[in-house]
């Protein structure tokens, strides 16, 4: 309440760098359903620009958080964005989706591919692993990144090895062009009316290893 209050009065300021910024109200509660299904009623009221989920994906199995996502989404404003925060893996995004959730963010493509996580269309890859010493295929057989398109597994488990900083950065462009393109496929479905088939084909198939 505080906080919209005072964005409000900054938006009423001539010098205000940055007017009308969206202000979303964080639903918290940690693992407790009437906790957060009263929170999420009463930030409701406040008719706020968004409603994000917080608190989730900080060590609880992972069946809590869709149970929480759950419990929560039909006391969420239909009318406004949904954005559950630091979320998550490829099939956490999927997940979430049909659970009723627009928005997210989370450090994981980059800080996983920085560790030789690479995040396919197979299952999840780990670089460093002694089978790809000699693998002259992409990281994903299926992406047409610039990474996927000029090196191959056997090169870039090379510069991880080597402790080349190249490594992470090719790993890291690859994971968030997947990233990306993974929500262009979920936008698309969506649209399409096939969302439930893409869910089915590829929820658990990208929770893999690869």
């Amino acid at each position: 309440q505080r906080c919209k209050v005072e964005m409000e009065r900054l938006n009423s300021l001539e010098e205000t760098i940055n007017r009308e910024q969206l202000l979303f109200g964080i639903n918290q509660g940690g693992t407790y359903d009437d906790l957060r299904i009263q929170h999420m009623k009463d930030i409701s009221e406040l008719d706020m620009d968004g409603y994000a989920v917080g608190g989730l994906a900080v060590g609880e199995p992972t069946e809590v958080m869709y149970h929480i996502l759950d419990i929560l989404t039909e006391h969420m404003p239909v009318n406004k964005p949904r954005y559950l925060m630091g979320v998550g893996t490829p099939s956490n995004i999927i997940e979430a989706v049909a659970r009723g959730i627009d928005m997210f963010d989370c450090v994981m493509p980059s800080r996983n591919a920085r560790h030789a996580t690479v995040f396919t269309w197979d299952g999840i890859t780990h670089m460093n692993n002694s089978c790809y010493t000699l693998d002259d295929k992409p990281l994903d057989e299926h992406c047409d990144c610039p990474t996927c398109r000029n090196f191959s597994r056997s090169y870039i488990r090379h510069l991880f090895k080597c402790g080349e900083q190249l490594a992470g950065r090719l790993a890291v462009q690859h994971n968030l062009y997947f990233y990306n393109t993974l929500l262009e496929k979920i936008r698309e479905n969506l649209d399409s009316g096939t969302f439930e088939e893409f869910r089915r084909e590829y929820s658990e198939r990208l929770a893999q290893k690869a």
